[in-house]
């Protein structure tokens, strides 16, 4: 194997000029970086990585801890979109960081963390991230005080960097879409009421309606998953929340649901009772899962949760604090998405005013 020495002797140059070369901290004269690069390619010379973090501090490598990959049967279908577009996303944004992503998977097991975060220290990582199956708090333990951490999709209680989609943001977004079309009459069957997410959509959700003066009614709000991957249960519970808003005195002109696989089961449901969408009711989901929302007939209208965009961010921040060029953020980073319309939500006729012999009436 060539080494550093024999590249030196055959470019005609000192070590010293060889390793300037390799590590550009000091300026070389073109005809000699020619050379040394020549010479380094006819003898198949492989710097070592090892040695040079060993100098300079730095490896030039980021891990990355995610459960993306091996995608546990055991995932609950809370976990919304599969996190494999965060960790695309961390991807897109590396390429062009100079950096080598390492990528440790999970295998849906959590106290297997731990040991890899050990193992990408020995290998010196500057950083890591650590990207969830879905938007929840985690407890991971301490990483020593040279390697820098950001948390995608997720949080602490110890004030680690994260980065999370905003969700209270994306209802809010959606509901207002629905009201523009003009319903007033929105009911909401939402994932289970565990999910951090899920408080934060309510929220949203009612802060439209407040916001155009619609009073919120309890009964239009049910939620209807199970904190376990119980396919039987979700179906049932799906049922009977439909069922409940529908059989209300005055039923929602639209249904949001929790997400888009529950969207797509409802759209079953409904049509087996007779329910012809979106003439007779609108529907609406939340994830922007295009291998649902366009396929589905008619396609769906959804907000879009921004996976891709959280894996970016994260990757941008993380890099921005190991070069020293971005603050470390106090609070979490949101980061929303668009409602992506469909042909799911059809437009109410807009309310019209008259006029009577006692004065103005409307109907």
């Amino acid at each position: 194997m060539a080494t550093i020495y024999d590249v030196a002797r055959v470019a005609g140059v000192s070590p010293k000029t060889v390793s300037r070369v390799l590590n550009g901290d000091a300026p070389v004269k073109k005809h000699t970086k020619d050379a040394v690069n020549k010479a380094i390619t006819e003898l198949g010379y492989v710097p070592s990585t090892a040695a040079r973090a060993m100098r300079s501090n730095k490896s030039g490598l980021v891990g990355l801890i995610t459960g993306a990959i091996s995608l546990s049967p055991n995932r609950s279908e809370n976990s919304g979109l599969p996190d494999l577009y965060i960790v695309q996303g961390i991807q897109r944004a590396m390429e062009a960081s100079g950096r080598t992503l390492l990528i440790a998977d999970t295998g849906g097991q959590m106290d297997r963390v731990p040991q890899l975060i050990r193992t990408f220290e020995e290998h010196r990582v500057e950083g890591l991230i650590y990207a969830a199956d879905h938007h929840r708090q985690v407890s991971l333990p301490a990483v020593s005080a040279s390697t820098k951490m950001v948390l995608a999709n997720c949080f602490d209680d110890k004030g680690t960097p994260s980065v999370l989609p905003n969700d209270y943001q994306g209802q809010l977004n959606l509901v207002n879409s629905l009201i523009a079309k003009g319903h007033r009459r929105i009911a909401y069957i939402s994932l289970s009421t565990q999910l951090v997410a899920t408080g934060l959509r309510i929220q949203g959700y009612k802060d439209a309606l407040s916001a155009a003066n619609i009073e919120f009614n309890p009964f239009l709000l049910v939620p209807a998953e199970v904190g376990i991957a119980d396919d039987d249960a979700g179906v049932q519970l799906l049922w009977d929340a439909i069922d409940r808003v529908l059989s209300l005195p005055e039923p929602p002109t639209v249904i949001c649901f929790g997400n888009d696989r529950m969207a797509m089961r409802a759209y079953g449901i409904l049509r087996s009772r007779g329910v012809s969408l979106p003439a007779d009711l609108s529907v609406a989901g939340y994830d922007g899962h295009r291998l649902i929302t366009d396929t589905l007939y008619p396609t769906l209208t959804s907000a879009e949760l921004p996976y891709a965009a959280i894996g970016i961010r994260a990757t941008e921040l993380l890099l921005g604090i190991i070069n020293g060029t971005a603050d470390v953020p106090t609070r979490p980073i949101l980061v929303g998405g668009p409602v992506n319309p469909g042909n799911s939500v059809k437009d109410l006729p807009t309310p019209i005013t008259k006029l009577s012999s006692i004065g103005r009436t409307t109907k």
